[in-house]
C-alpha cells in the first residue's frame, strides 16, 4: 500500500471535513473530480480508510466527565483475555480499551454524565467483566487537546 502526496492530501482534507462534496475536495487537493474519486475508493478498498463518522460534543449531550480505568486481569491465559476484550466491545460508555505494557493489563477511556454515575457503572459493569481483578481509576479534569487527526 503506498500512498502518494495527492493520497496524503485526500487523507488530510478528509480528516479536516468528511463533508466535502468530491468537487470540493478536488479543488482542495489539485485533481478533477474522477481520479479523486478513484482514489477514495482505492484508499476504501486497502483499508486505508476505514469509514466516516460524525463527532459528537459530550459536554452538549451531558456527558461531561472522562474517566481513565487501568484494569488489572486475574488470569492471562488467551481465553481469559479474549473474553475480556470482547465483553467491552458491548459496554457503550467504554469508548476506547488499549491492551498495555507494564503492571496493568488495559486502559480504558470512559465517558459518563457524572462521578456519581460512574461509581454505579463501576459497581455494577466494570467490577463484572470477565476476569477483572481490579479497576484503578483517573477523572480527567480538562480536556486540553482532542483530535481524531493523524499526523500525516
Amino acid at each position: 500500500m503506498e500512498i502518494d502526496k495527492f493520497d496524503r492530501t485526500i487523507l488530510e482534507a478528509l480528516q479536516e471535513n468528511a463533508d466535502y462534496s468530491m468537487a470540493e475536495l478536488g479543488e482542495k487537493v489539485g485533481l478533477s473530480h474522477t481520479p479523486c474519486w478513484r482514489r477514495i475508493k482505492r484508499l476504501h478498498k486497502e483499508g486505508i480508510i476505514k469509514g466516516k463518522v460524525t463527532l459528537l460534543d459530550p459536554q452538549k449531550l451531558g456527558l461531561s466527565v472522562t474517566v481513565y480505568a487501568y484494569i488489572t486481569i486475574k488470569s492471562h491465559d488467551e481465553l481469559s483475555l479474549e473474553a475480556f476484550e470482547t465483553a467491552v466491545q458491548s459496554v457503550k460508555n467504554i469508548v476506547e480499551c488499549n491492551s498495555t505494557s507494564g503492571e496493568k493489563d488495559y486502559l480504558l477511556r470512559i465517558i459518563v454524565q457524572s462521578v456519581g454515575h460512574y461509581e454505579q457503572f463501576l459497581k455494577q459493569t466494570l467490577m463484572h467483566l470477565p476476569n477483572v481483578a481490579a479497576v484503578n481509576s483517573t477523572f480527567a479534569l480538562k480536556q486540553v487537546k482532542y483530535t481524531t487527526e493523524l499526523p500525516l
